[in-house]
């Protein structure tokens, strides 16, 4: 797996702290005012970056009623495409703006392109990474395209099977990307935990030589925070302000408190990791006397001989060890010696 990159300056990797994505999405509900609200309180949750998403509905699909178009199951039943794709788009002509606000607020901001002029966009806005969603990630001209920006770049594998994703990183790589990242991703929206496998992570980047992560679409942090420990890196997650305000992706995103709790707890499950350690840790050391070790129970007069009735293996731990006992029973007293007193070697006759 490799080591690191960077994006906006900030290390990415196993050895360094997760870094987790507020995706935005259509979460804006249609209203720019919205959406600088979200950026301004994503940046409050302790995220590292935050992301749009930059398409049309025409970059996307067409207007068609046929049932080729028509969504069945799910979130979105019954609607087009175009229509879902109208009302959940992020305006071109906000982004400016949504750059300007994250700046401000002092947090990364990039976006998902899906297709050139949404790249050439970005590229103008000074977007420091790309993100590849992952029903793209079978679009080798549109990852070719965008890996030569020159940046980092971001792609989602949901749906994806081995030789599809070899094929994408293989074309970003040719193309001029140098740091990759793979994000495992259950595409379907909300997804069930079960179906998350997050055994997939790690195998996924040491397949490619890629930093590892989860786009996770399931509902809570769970998911989330697990995939830590599985040396995941990078953390997608949907974003809202209220899911009772309602939006296309409302009912599987986090509200800001919620958020922040991810943030915290995908740090906090990263520092627990460590390394493999045996010795007494830094907070273990005040508490090593409360071990057990061999102490005098009952009065023991000079020459009296140790038995199982007078010493005894207790708490706490400033005698001898209680594997010594075997060592001391038998063994008679040099002095006499008060019940309460921690056993040492001096005492042995």
């Amino acid at each position: 797996m490799s080591k690191s990159i960077e994006i906006d300056g900030r290390l990415i990797g196993p050895d360094h702290p997760p870094y987790v994505i507020c995706e935005l999405s259509g979460n804006h509900n249609g209203s720019l005012d919205r959406a600088l609200k979200m950026v301004e309180e994503a940046a409050k949750t302790g995220c590292a970056a935050i992301k749009l998403q930059t398409y049309t509905a025409d970059t996307l699909t067409i207007d068609c009623d046929a049932d080729d178009f028509k969504i069945e199951g799910g979130l979105w039943d019954g609607r087009s495409l175009h229509e879902l794709y109208e009302e959940a788009h992020t305006p071109f002509e906000w982004h400016e703006a949504l750059f300007a606000k994250a700046k401000e607020c002092g947090v990364t901001i990039f976006s998902t392109p899906f297709d050139e002029t949404a790249a050439d966009l970005l590229e103008e806005l000074g977007a420091p990474a790309y993100k590849i969603a992952s029903f793209e990630a079978v679009d080798l001209d549109l990852i070719a395209y965008v890996a030569r920006k020159g940046k980092p770049m971001i792609i989602s594998t949901g749906l994806a099977n081995l030789g599809e994703v070899g094929d994408a990183v293989a074309v970003a790589r040719e193309n001029g990307c140098k740091d990759l990242v793979l994000l495992h991703c259950i595409s379907a929206y909300p997804a069930p935990a079960e179906d998350a496998n997050l055994r997939t992570l790690p195998h996924l980047g040491e397949a490619y030589g890629t930093v590892a992560g989860l786009s996770d679409h399931t509902h809570g942090t769970a998911t989330s925070v697990a995939s830590i420990a599985l040396g995941g890196s990078v953390i997608e997650k949907h974003f809202t302000l209220a899911r009772a305000d309602g939006g296309p992706d409302a009912e599987f995103s986090l509200e800001p408190d919620e958020f922040a709790r991810l943030c915290e707890d995908c740090h906090n499950a990263w520092l627990s990791l460590g390394k493999i350690h045996y010795d007494v840790k830094g907070s273990e050391k005040g508490n090593i006397v409360f071990r057990r070790s061999l102490y005098v129970v009952e009065d023991i007069a000079e020459g009296e001989a140790f038995t199982a009735a007078n010493v005894r293996s207790i708490r706490p731990g400033y005698g001898l060890p209680p594997a010594s006992k075997g060592e001391v029973i038998g063994k008679t007293a040099k002095s006499s010696i008060a019940r309460g007193t921690a056993l040492s070697w001096d005492m042995i006759g």
